[in-house]
């Protein structure tokens, strides 16, 4: 639930906050006082789109900030807590927006984009705002509803996944035959290339092998001369460093005989004769196994320039050279099998046509199983607002594109059911689309085209009522729901808002006094003048201002004592 709202520099606002409880909480206030901003700045904190207009003139930015319970909110949590969002029992939701048109967005002090405001308001607030009532004209937007009656979510996104990965291999497929007279035309090159990096065939990291290969072999008759040299010094040549040690050993070994002081020095030459002998039989090795090879070194500079040629021709090294030689081995392989690899696109496409279908036939036969259920509740809740006699009709419709063995059907049907191909969107095979009869013998025809202005209002509420029962979401606004009704209908409206709030925490704007009379939470919006700049407050009304706010609802601004009564006795209290 809202807990409060802070608005600060927004419109028409200076600074407000507004303190809500459960249950009923009820706006009323003159026309053009300012009620709707309220609604307009709640919004901005559930991640709706803002322009610096809505900053207050002489202002450099607007501050909205709601304060939320969201204790028993598991989803929000789960949210929150995937992008490292520490989450309590609270949640405090800040928009600031800047005159340069800047836009920044945090919860619970943490940074957070636009983006994921609107997920985490989705999570909290059904916002029902002015004239959102004409969403239900428009025949799209009535599959929605349907899905969010029957809690369809999961199969609505397992059909969504199919639908997606199909539309990817349709693209492929696309993509694969416009490429095709490409191919063609390049085949003849790529063989070409093809030929000239395999004749070479180039060999990963060959280049520093063949490098430090051609440095041995160019100064082979240095190496062996330098070695032959040092064999020398260390062990055959007069004086050599092995003898000399092996004589120092021999008289350490006769002082360490008298003082054990060089026995540790003893131990060192040791260890110096045995470190030369293992050197001097290195380099004797490695003499021995120098070659002077004039056809290598032939072979490797030619090597080399094979590869400095290819490397010119095809990327500055052999590792260029492999990944072009792979990705036109494709592209040649794809020229030489077109059909073939086409023919494999197409098994893919039918298997992944065969998942849709079969997510795409479950999903529409709960939405069948849903109809006449909605249809009973709809029509329920209506008799309640004041229309008795109404029938409700959910229509699904599926369009078949052709049949399977014959010149119209559809290479790139989503779904196939038997031998029909079906027209299909993202959001399944059925087209939706409410149907009314508001009048004893009149036809069911489409809501748009029979139902006035406040029979849709009244058919939004009853919509909204049987889906807040089957929906979690803990707060629901409706901006003026009651438009086009008054009297008798009126009072139905209210008692039915009256009976939603015991459901959810409930915010509504209304003119009407059957609804404001059952407020649980009175709030009036005012606008007040400060000098020569106007302002909105909004302030809670207690017992006897509410009775007064009811009573100038009903009679204008001249106030009775009958309407007061009259008042008293509308809200309960007498």
């Amino acid at each position: 639930m809202l807990k409060s709202l802070y608005i600060k520099q927004y419109a028409l606002i200076d600074e407000m906050r507004a303190d809500f409880e459960s249950g009923l909480n009820i706006l009323t206030g003159e026309t053009g006082a300012g009620k709707s901003i309220i609604i307009d700045a709640l919004s901005l904190v559930l991640g709706e789109r803002a322009s610096t207009e809505v900053v207050r003139k002489d202002a450099e930015k607007a501050i909205v900030e709601g304060i939320f319970g969201v204790a028993e909110n598991k989803k929000l949590h789960s949210l929150l807590q995937s992008h490292d969002i520490e989450h309590q029992d609270e949640l405090t939701l800040r928009r600031e927006v800047s005159t340069k048109g800047q836009s920044r967005c945090f919860a619970n002090d943490s940074l957070i984009s636009l983006g994921l405001m609107k997920q985490v308001g989705e999570l909290l607030v059904d916002l029902h705002g002015q004239h959102e009532h004409q969403s239900l004209l428009r025949p799209e937007s009535h599959i929605e509803l349907l899905d969010d009656f029957g809690g369809l979510e999961g199969l609505v996104k397992e059909y969504r996944a199919s639908y997606d990965n199909l539309n990817s291999l349709f693209a492929e497929s696309s993509n694969l035959r416009k490429r095709e007279q490409e191919l063609k035309e390049k085949r003849d090159l790529y063989e070409f290339h093809i030929k000239e990096i395999d004749a070479v065939n180039p060999l990963d990291g060959e280049e520093n092998q063949l490098e430090a290969e051609l440095k041995i072999l160019e100064n082979s008759e240095k190496l062996y001369e330098i070695t032959s040299r040092l064999y020398q010094t260390l062990y055959e040549g007069e004086n050599a460093v092995y003898d000399l040690l092996v004589k120092t050993r021999n008289q350490l070994e006769d002082l360490a005989e008298i003082d054990k002081a060089f026995e540790e020095a003893k131990n060192e030459c040791a260890s110096a004769s045995a470190v030369v002998d293992e050197l001097t039989k290195f380099i004797q090795r490695y003499n021995s196994r120098i070659e002077f090879n004039p056809e290598r070194l032939d072979q490797i500079r030619e090597r080399s320039g094979h590869l400095s040629l290819l490397k010119k021709k095809y990327g500055g090294s052999v590792e260029t050279i492999l990944k072009h030689r792979e990705k036109i081995g494709r592209e040649f392989a794809m020229a030489q099998n077109f059909e073939g690899e086409l023919a494999a696109l197409e098994e893919k496409i039918e298997t992944e046509r065969k998942t849709c279908s079969v997510a795409a036939q479950r999903l529409s036969t709960k939405r069948r199983e849903l109809v006449n259920k909605i249809n009973n509740s709809v029509a329920a809740e209506l008799a309640k607002l004041g229309i008795p006699r109404a029938r409700f009709d959910v229509v699904i419709e599926n369009r078949v594109l052709g049949k399977s063995n014959g010149e119209e059907s559809r290479g790139e049907a989503y779904v196939r059911l038997g031998r029909e191909f079906l027209e299909a969107t993202p959001k399944g095979i059925d087209f939706v689309e409410f149907h009314l009869s508001t009048n004893v013998g009149e036809d069911l025809r489409p809501l748009a085209k029979v139902a006035s202005g406040g029979e849709i209002s009244r058919v939004m509420l009853a919509l909204k009522t049987i889906l807040a029962k089957s929906e979690r979401l803990p707060l629901l606004v409706f901006d003026e729901i009651d438009v086009g009704v008054s009297g008798r209908i009126a009072q139905a409206v209210g008692n039915s808002l009256k009976s939603l709030s015991q459901f959810h925490q409930i915010i509504a704007i209304t003119h009407l006094p059957q609804i404001a009379g059952l407020a649980d939470v009175h709030l009036l919006v005012e606008k007040v003048q400060a000098g020569k700049r106007t302002s909105t407050r909004l302030r809670k009304l207690d017992v006897e201002e509410r009775v007064e706010e009811v009573a100038k609802l009903m009679s204008g601004v001249e106030i009775t004592e009958a309407g007061l009564e009259g008042a008293r006795e509308l809200m309960g209290l007498k």
